[in-house]
């Protein structure tokens, strides 16, 4: 399942769904979480399973954003979705891989879950147990919302907008427990959905980093990520000839490539990069 851009829809608002379909994400998160008030979310839940119930052509991968675990909302999401044939369900406010195993026993199913796995202080200290629950992962990702106003933190964020060192660890955390469990990490959002100059700077630096896709929030915001985490055309040329080196050259444990050195870390990135495109 290729997940570049994982885009959040409002569940009590159906009529978008289709746009959102429209708009090339990767993957749909019909969320009944934050962005549904509790008065409207028995209104969210029977959209979303309507609309996942309906006939539809193929397009994008679909996940569900269920309440948290502990929550009083979160028994009737799960009973709402009984049965459904969807991709995925998104678990807010994870705390680790128990997290996700217990909604895999009140969800039964081959659903994969993407744990939001740093909400809470306690979830923090759990990012290196996904690896337990791997093989029913789609993915893990962050939050940068939830854990400063869960500690009473005025922000995440500096002026510029890049974050405080509490959540660059946080953030760091998050990317090494994914590859840890070695299932895709997925940055979090960009709030500033306006801002498509600073939103393409932040995707390119999560790309850089390792984050293989990121989640969005708004339709403007999928082309920019898309284009993010879709390798260029260079950069395929490149880890292709990596690993032709290697292949003619069996048994080397470092080359020569270009004027410049590459060894198995180069072509262990090679590899990856292909995978990636398919």
């Amino acid at each position: 399942m290729k997940l570049r851009s994982l885009l959040f829809v409002p569940g009590d608002r159906p009529e978008r769904f289709p746009k959102a379909v429209a708009t090339g994400a990767d993957a749909l998160i019909l969320d009944l979480e934050d962005s549904v008030v509790p008065e409207r979310k028995p209104e969210a839940r029977a959209a979303v399973r309507a609309w996942i119930e309906a006939p539809r052509e193929d397009g994008p991968a679909v996940f569900v954003r269920v309440n948290p675990i502990d929550s009083d909302e979160v028994a009737a999401d799960l009973e709402a979705l009984a049965g459904l044939s969807l991709d995925g369900v998104v678990l807010p406010k994870a705390e680790g891989a128990e997290s996700v195993a217990m909604l895999l026993d009140r969800l039964p199913g081959d659903y994969l879950v993407l744990p939001v796995a740093s909400e809470t202080p306690a979830a923090v200290f759990q990012l290196g147990t996904f690896a337990g629950v791997a093989g029913r992962l789609a993915g893990v990702t962050w939050g940068a919302e939830d854990l400063p106003a869960s500690i009473g933190a005025a922000t995440a964020r500096e002026d510029d907008g890049s974050y405080t060192d509490p959540y660059r660890v946080v953030r760091a955390l998050t990317l090494f427990g994914a590859h840890a469990a070695g299932v895709p990490a997925i940055e979090t959002v960009f709030p500033d959905f306006r801002n498509l100059d600073a939103l393409a700077a932040y995707a390119a630096r999560g790309q850089r980093d390792g984050f293989t896709g990121m989640l969005a929030i708004h339709p403007t915001q999928v082309s920019v990520i898309n284009d993010a985490f879709t390798p260029s055309e260079a950069e395929i040329a490149h880890a292709k000839a990596v690993i032709a080196a290697f292949d003619a050259n069996p048994g080397a444990g470092a080359l020569q490539l270009d004027g410049k050195m590459i060894d198995a870390p180069h072509l262990k990135s090679a590899r990856r990069l292909l995978a990636l495109v398919g």
